[in-house]
């Protein structure tokens, strides 16, 4: 290429973000993100790396000493965690019941790990007498769970009555929680988790390229003794503990701008309150649910395990889904995801997450969507929607 490249300033669109993620990203978070680079050994960052440790421990409800922001996305944080406690030769016991669980089968295999699963229906969560029943059959050493399942609007109860019985039977427990951290309730301490890892652009309204992980002593036991090293030099916990843990020794070098951001995410948090936040979502979503319901749309996760931060909407018959998707996108510059694998245009993921969930992006929704709908000659009565969720709030 002999001349350079005609690109001129950066002008993205300004969206309304309500899909499955990114979120909204809060204006303190864009500031924090636009002050100065320091270096990732320097003085001044290892105490902003103590600062956002002790703010996730308070996110997500945890003393774990190991618990750090991982160099990445959501799945990197989620490669960590497999990649790290699964061993080859180790079996792992995954989900069927959404995406999420089909991914961690993927990578515990690619760990090395003879992957067993326990059975539930897309848009139903795990029954632990089949979670019981799963552990007599295989005696799995790792067991995995999606706590808020990104592809069907799931949420998973009874999470220490799983714990207890993957406990029961030796084995370590690793939740997915990437939709639920800073959203829904979660507790690691209490409920007995072993690792949790999420993603800072959902719930925490951040920017990818840092995110949560956290590990008791009992799966960094396990990590630390390993009998062969980890696949991922990148990813090898055993490795990141040098520059995460008290001797802060290089191993990469960190997203510094990333963890400036996800620091003033996890302020934001801690200023609303952890169980506000939760209180909040719960709200603010459930205003949507309403406002979806009384327009004549039927929402596809049952009542009963219905997750606020992450509302699946079934697509009518004869509307075309990826039509709404775009008129919302090109009219209002408001985002709105499909279905993924076997809900893949029968359902709509509309995110209610961070700093999207709030009455004026519920509200501007609503209309938007009844507008998108009316354009395929959709039954739907807008007003009436809006009423509901208004009595809602």
């Amino acid at each position: 290429m002999d001349e350079p490249p005609a690109v001129g300033e950066l002008t993205p669109p300004d969206r309304t973000l309500m899909g499955p993620g990114p979120s909204d990203v809060h204006p303190r978070v864009l500031k924090a993100m636009s002050t100065p680079l320091v270096g990732h050994l320097d003085p001044s960052f290892i105490e902003i790396m103590n600062e956002v440790q002790d703010l996730l421990r308070y996110t997500f409800r945890t003393d774990n000493k190991w618990t750090i922001p991982v160099s990445g996305t959501g799945s990197a944080a989620m490669e960590a965690a497999i990649g790290n406690v699964v061993e080859p030769g180790d079996t792992m016991l995954v989900p069927t019941n959404g995406y999420f669980g089909d991914r961690m089968a993927s990578m515990a295999e690619r760990a090395g790990g003879d992957v067993v699963t326990v059975d539930a229906p897309w848009g139903q969560p795990l029954d632990p007498a089949a979670v019981e029943e799963a552990f007599a059959q295989h005696s799995p050493d790792v067991f995995g769970f999606v706590h808020a399942e990104t592809s069907t609007g799931v949420l998973q109860p009874s999470v220490p009555e799983l714990t207890d019985i993957a406990h029961a039977n030796d084995a370590l427990v690793i939740a997915d929680s990437v939709t639920s951290l800073g959203g829904v309730e979660l507790r690691v301490d209490e409920w007995d988790i072993d690792v949790a890892y999420s993603g800072p652009q959902k719930c925490l309204s951040c920017p990818p390229g840092a995110s949560p992980l956290t590990l008791n002593d009992d799966a960094m036991d396990k990590v630390l003794s390993r009998e062969s090293e980890a696949r991922s030099w990148y990813l090898d916990i055993s490795l990141l503990e040098g520059y995460w843990g008290d001797e802060r020794a290089y191993h990469h070098t960190a997203p510094i701008t990333n963890v400036y951001g996800l620091r003033e995410a996890l302020r934001l948090v801690a200023e609303e309150g952890i169980e506000e936040r939760w209180d909040r979502h719960l709200r603010v979503a459930g205003a949507l649910k309403a406002g979806v319901e009384g327009m004549g749309l039927t929402m596809n996760a049952p009542d009963d395990f219905w997750l606020p931060s992450l509302n699946t909407v079934r697509v009518p018959d004869s509307v075309d889904d990826g039509r709404v998707i775009q008129h919302l996108l090109d009219e209002y510059d408001l985002e709105i995801a499909s279905g993924l694998g076997a809900l893949d245009g029968d359902i709509w993921r509309i995110g209610c997450m961070g700093h999207s969930a709030r009455r004026q992006n519920v509200s501007y929704l609503l209309a938007a969507l009844g507008n998108a709908l009316g354009e395929q000659g959709a039954a739907v009565d807008v007003d009436a929607g809006l009423a509901a969720m208004s009595e809602r709030f």
